[in-house]
């Protein structure tokens, strides 16, 4: 039977309290410590469900000091939940360090599947969601150019998180860089009540976006793949002029029996 976790990643809504699990209400209520990006925000959705439980600050910029402090506590024997604000910790938000550290040690993690961002933002694009990559936050500033030029042939559907006060620059980068007509989407407010998907190409997205007098909530910009990406790159060596069936007969068959070729 596996151990017991010390460590669960649990999923908080994204917006509607109502979307948090059973088992995430139960894991948060078993928990000796909750590790908040915000205990405020965090407080309130205790609050919220009922529970009553000590809450400590965990997020980008003291991750590193307190990693060390919760590991021994840890070892010692405390139950851990992390929570971010929104979503599931650990993507775009602070947990990697704090799991790959715990797992080095032997110590037990778990996440629970919940709530995220890019799944309900992804579907309702209405792009192939079979293959996709997610881009997280891009660079604000340094390789900020150079990400988005080696994104340019992707095949798959693109996802990219982005903050309201940076969309409209990122979607006129964008426009400028994959071309003015690349089918995109936009999901802001996912799960609230002034929820929004608007899809269009990346030119008229920043015209719609641009022309609003402001713009709320966490957005979502999902963007269609390169539909003609670069050939793949020709075959080099003897099967470099399509001679694949073309087979040097000068071993004789006895050769296809031999040890030679891999049989025993």
């Amino acid at each position: 039977m596996p151990d017991a976790p010390a460590l669960t990643l649990v999923p908080t809504p994204i917006g509607n309290l109502e979307d948090i699990t059973l088992r995430a209400i139960r894991v948060l209520g078993e928990a000796d410590l909750v590790l908040a990006e915000d205990t405020r925000v965090s407080g309130r959705l205790l609050q919220h469900l009922g529970l009553k439980k000590p809450l400590l600050s965990y997020h980008l910029h003291n991750e590193h000091q307190q990693v060390p402090r919760l590991l021994e506590r840890l070892e010692k024997g405390e139950k851990m939940a992390l929570v971010s604000d929104a979503g599931t910790p650990g993507i775009s938000d602070p947990g990697f360090l704090l799991v790959r550290e715990c797992l080095a040690r032997g110590l037990a993690v778990e996440c629970l599947p919940g709530p995220t961002a890019l799944v309900p933002a992804l579907l309702k694009s209405g792009f192939g969601a079979e293959r996709f990559t997610f881009e997280g936050f891009l660079p604000v500033k340094k390789g900020r150019q150079t990400r988005l030029h080696e994104l340019v042939p992707e095949p798959r559907t693109m996802i990219f998180y982005e903050s309201p006060h940076r969309l409209v620059k990122t979607l006129t980068q964008l426009a400028e860089v994959f071309g003015a007509q690349r089918p995109a989407s936009v999901s802001r407010e996912l799960t609230k009540l002034f929820e929004e998907t608007v899809n269009g190409t990346l030119a008229s997205l920043a015209a719609e976006f641009g022309a609003r007098a402001a713009i709320k909530g966490e957005i979502v910009l999902v963007v269609a793949g390169n539909p003609t990406p670069p050939p793949r790159p020709g075959k080099a060596g003897r099967y470099a002029r399509g001679d694949e069936d073309e087979v040097d007969d000068s071993l004789g068959n006895e050769a296809y029996n031999s040890n030679e070729f891999g049989e025993d």
